[in-house]
């Protein structure tokens, strides 16, 4: 029977609790360290919003309380700027702006400048509103359109019109009036095909609306129909 030869040197067979072992031996420190680092931040999350975030929510919408309790009441300065013994929503801002209640604030502050005939405030405070609550997303557009408008830049008053107007079309209210504003403010700077787009909007989505009923004699003056 010819010999059998085994070969000089065998693998040796892997053992996977040795193969852990050895990582864990390499890299257990910075495993370690990055699971802290994990549980910190998680940590700390929670902490900001259960120790800071929620608490200036809480009193933020406190302090906004009677600031729109004059804005109902059309006392616009008092709701800006407060009493002796509230805050008004410049303060709300200055305090909790990161909050909901003090991005809210903007757009009241922005509504009470406009109010107020401070248009370039007005602006100023709109501009930097934003929500996904589309009504009032669509009011501070169009609020912003009433500021611009004010200021004789009718481009701009224009844009923020249109933007109001298209924002929120299930609104068949100040949909429609936002539209024609806009259209008014084109055909007044000659750009007729925009000011017909506008009015043509309105004859197609809202041709019962106070604005609808009329936009034919619009479209008809820029020659879109006879």
């Amino acid at each position: 029977m010819s010999e059998i030869k085994h070969p000089a040197h065998l693998e040796e067979e892997k053992n996977p609790i040795a193969d852990l072992q050895s990582a864990w031996y390499k890299y257990g420190k910075q495993v370690s360290y990055a699971l802290v680092a994990i549980i910190v931040v998680v940590g700390g999350i929670f902490a900001y919003r259960n120790l800071v975030s929620e608490p200036n929510e809480k009193k933020a919408t406190e302090a906004m309380f009677r600031a729109e309790q004059y804005y109902r009441m059309d006392s616009a300065r008092l709701a800006l700027q407060g009493d002796n013994i509230n805050p008004g929503f410049l303060k709300v801002i200055d305090r909790f702006g990161s909050t909901k209640a003090g991005k809210l604030a903007r757009f009241y502050a922005g509504s009470c400048y406009l109010k107020l005939g401070d248009f370039n405030n007005a602006v100023k405070y709109l501009k930097d509103f934003s929500t996904p609550v589309k009504q009032l997303q669509e009011r501070a557009y169009g609020l912003l359109g009433d500021a611009y408008s004010e200021l004789n830049k009718k481009d701009e008053a224009a844009e923020q019109y249109k933007k109001a107007g298209t924002y929120f079309d299930k609104d068949e209210l100040l949909s429609p009036e936002y539209l024609f504003r806009s259209g008014y403010l084109y055909e007044s700077m000659g750009k007729t095909q925009d000011a017909i787009a506008m009015y043509q909007l309105i004859k197609d989505k809202y041709p019962t609306s106070q604005r609808g009923v009329d936009i034919d004699k619009y479209l008809a003056r820029l020659g879109a129909i006879q």
